[in-house]
């Protein structure tokens, strides 16, 4: 008889718990932290019915605040905070229904790493390598497909996985480190099940999910322990602005309003200026804010306050998992200003040292510097941003150097372009680039003329800010054929097993391109190891004719870049730049390593280089 009873008292535990595992499908954030600067976390629950339950906390140390009801009865969010004296691994959450426990679940509380609070951002003694995961090394073929996620792998189509991933990354940090580069910069890594064109990774359909053709939360951590070990940064991007069309939430939707014209689809028409024009119309900024990119990216509504804790603790959370050590927030205006002030704020207060660089795509100084933290012109955004993506410097670069020589023309508008720098409360906390994953390869920009190459690279490796490089342009990749998205973003040579040329190892590459490469790797790891390229300030003098000369410089040494971009070689003297004292004085030409006393330099025509003075 009593095998009996504890069989059936076995069956209706059994019953019990399955019934309660039942009733929270989904559980966003999966986890947290005890001792966040932040001790309020919202928690929301996804079960069928699941609002119809009410909420009980089993820990005096955990207050429940609040909870929060949608139109949608399957959801329902709740506000606790955690008393910084909680020291449990987790907290006991009842579901009550007709005053009765109907489930419960443990939620776990980890202890965070030690000094994650003060964890150092990327700054402007790091390098950045942006990489395209699916398009850079497949270090795991394995992972390639999965029945269930569609978009199959196929190398010849450039809209389709080419199955790069995690592990290709981890496999070659060493050459990332010997390259000179000290963060690293991937495209969204998050899953995009979508049945088309998912490898770009901005559509997501879990934000806490990896893209299992990636890899797994593991490899993720893993890559940033391995970095780490390097001296190498992770950057991760984040889209804040919009989902994808088959984001889980998108098939029972959390409120009403969650996103944007779900009734009526409505293009952006792109207008960032709307957010500060003191005449623009309301109803353009409505399209601005509230339009979708494309029909297949749903606009989140980021005027929804459940909506908006949600991703900024998604943010943080990532944080904290993998350790990161800065965030490019892709398409930053779009979800307005509002938002972006939470945004940015909440994650700047959990982390006072870290960093965030935004993009806005705009080549007006005054439409990027609206965004900056301090900006006392534009107060009323109240924007925590710490860094924007400098695209003003990339677009006046790249014109400048293919330009003819003039008064008002080529090196003449770099140099004005900089002395607009007053516009930013810290130009030197900038994100500078020659091209990104949206635009021309920067060796196709220039038509392909490596001297221009070499100079371009030349002027962001030493002027102010933080400099990223595109994953292949060290080693000259183009798109010849088209402007397609896919060309832009071509595989690396060497990440594939069958690859006939590879990058990492330098086995039949071009003569032209294994010289690049040992040019950016000089280059690179110079300024890994200058100081004052860091955080010297910056004097430049008036281009003459094509010759454009500017330092960096603190109280222990002089960096003189020098860019000749006409066609005659330049003696130069040491008399043109009185204010930096260099007369018969020794540098040394970090390229050629050869002592230097400027009075006696000539620098051949069509060519950069830069001279350490100690």
């Amino acid at each position: 008889m009593k095998k009996y009873i504890i069989l059936i008292l076995a069956i209706i535990f059994s019953i019990n718990s399955f019934a309660q595992e039942e009733l929270v499908e989904r559980m966003e954030p999966p986890f947290w932290w005890k001792n966040m600067n932040n001790p309020e976390l919202q928690i929301m629950f996804y079960g069928e019915n699941i609002a119809e339950h009410k909420i009980e906390i089993e820990n005096k140390q955990i207050q429940l605040l609040r909870t929060e009801l949608t139109n949608n009865s399957n959801y329902l969010f709740i506000y606790i905070a955690i008393d910084e004296k909680f020291s449990e691994d987790a907290i006991k959450i009842n579901f009550l229904k007709n005053n009765k426990i109907a489930s419960s679940i443990q939620y776990e509380l980890k202890d965070r790493r030690e000094e994650s609070a003060q964890r150092e951002g990327f700054n402007s003694s790091d390098v950045m390598y942006l990489i395209t995961p699916d398009r850079f090394a497949n270090g795991n073929p394995y992972n390639d497909h999965f029945d269930e996620l569609g978009d199959e792998l196929n190398r010849k189509d450039n809209q389709a996985r080419h199955g790069g991933d995690l592990q290709g990354v981890i496999d070659h940090l060493d050459y990332i480190q010997e390259m000179g580069f000290t963060a690293i910069w991937l495209n969204p890594i998050l899953i995009n099940h979508m049945p088309r064109t998912s490898y770009h990774g901005y559509a997501t359909t879990d934000y806490y999910k990896i893209d299992p053709r990636y890899g797994t939360i593991d490899d993720y951590i893993l890559l940033s322990k391995e970095a780490d070990k390097r001296g190498i940064k992770l950057i991760m991007d984040q889209i804040m602005n919009h989902c994808g069309s088959e984001h889980w939430w998108m098939k029972d939707m959390p409120d009403q309003d969650w996103i944007n014209d779900k009734d009526i689809y409505q293009i952006t028409n792109h207008r960032r200026t709307v957010i500060n024009d003191p005449y623009a119309a309301p109803s353009d900024k409505a399209k601005f804010e509230k339009g979708w990119f494309v029909s297949e990216m749903p606009d989140l509504n980021g005027d929804h306050p459940l909506l908006r804790d949600n991703l900024i603790q998604n943010s943080i959370w990532w944080v904290e998992v993998a350790d990161l050590g800065g965030i490019r927030h892709d398409t930053h205006p779009y979800p307005g200003a509002e938002f972006m002030s939470a945004y940015t704020c909440a994650i700047m207060d959990e982390y006072p040292n870290f960093n965030i660089v935004g993009e806005e795509w705009s080549l007006n100084p005054s439409i990027i510097a609206k965004w900056q933290r301090g900006n006392e012109q534009t107060k009323n955004l109240n924007s925590c941003l710490p860094s924007l993506m400098d695209f003003p410097l990339q677009a006046t670069l790249v014109e400048s150097l293919k330009q003819e020589e003039a008064w008002n023309t080529g090196l003449n508008n770099l140099y004005e372009l900089i002395a607009c720098d007053y516009v930013y409360p810290n130009a030197n906390n900038l994100v500078i680039f020659p091209d990104n994953h949206d635009m021309d390869r920067y060796y196709t920009q220039l038509n392909e003329d490596f001297e221009l190459y070499k100079m371009g690279l030349t002027y962001f490796a030493t002027t102010r800010g933080i400099p990223q490089i595109y994953y292949g342009t060290e080693i000259l990749m183009s798109n010849p054929l088209s402007h397609d998205h896919g060309e832009i973003r071509t595989d690396f040579p060497g990440g594939w097993p069958n690859d006939k040329v590879n990058a990492f190892t330098g086995e039949n590459l071009s003569p032209k391109a294994l010289e690049a490469q040992e040019f950016l790797k000089t280059l690179l790891n110079f300024r890994k190891n200058c100081s004052t390229i860091h955080q010297g300030k910056l004097m430049h003098y008036a281009p003459d004719s094509g010759l454009y000369v500017f330092f960096r410089y603190d109280e222990n040494q002089k960096i003189m870049v020098i860019i000749n971009k006409g066609n005659r070689s330049r003696k130069l003297n040491s008399s043109s730049f009185p204010e930096m004292e260099i007369a018969n004085i020794e540098g040394t030409d970090i390229f050629s390593k050869e002592t230097i006393i400027i009075d006696d330099f000539e620098i051949p025509a069509k060519e950069s280089t830069i001279i350490q003075f100690k």
